[in-house]
């Protein structure tokens, strides 16, 4: 069964960085988009980064654009979210998925078009 866990979450101040990983289990997503998530209390799921493969095409909410970076390790089953420059309204629980397919016309962005889930990691950034 395929199983995705998160890991590197915890408390940093703002300006300061975290390195979120994602280890993948029980099935290869190496042809899969894989994404992170976010959702902070009382609001929606948010679309942060999403990745094709390793080396490949990367796509970024506008929120997080030129401040987080997603890469992939394949060889380890591993998505990667680098997070820099953190700000209070990042806080939230991180989501790491896969993607449901392997083909799409535009790199998916909504959490429908993702079928495989991790439980989630809290990062939360003090002012």
């Amino acid at each position: 069964q395929a199983q995705l866990v998160e890991s590197g979450g915890g408390l940093v101040q703002a300006g300061g960085s975290l390195r979120l990983s994602c280890a993948a289990s029980g099935r290869t997503f190496s042809r899969n988009y894989m994404g992170w998530f976010r959702q902070a209390p009382g609001k929606e799921r948010e679309f942060v980064a999403t990745i094709i493969w390793s080396g490949g095409s990367t796509t970024y909410g506008d929120s997080v654009k030129g401040r987080f970076s997603i890469s992939r390790d394949d060889a380890k089953n591993t998505v990667y979210l680098q997070m820099n420059s953190l700000k209070p309204e990042d806080t939230a629980v991180y989501y790491c998925a896969a993607s449901g397919r392997q083909a799409y016309l535009t790199p998916p962005r909504l959490p429908g078009e993702y079928a495989y889930w991790g439980q989630g990691t809290q990062v939360t950034v003090s002012s």
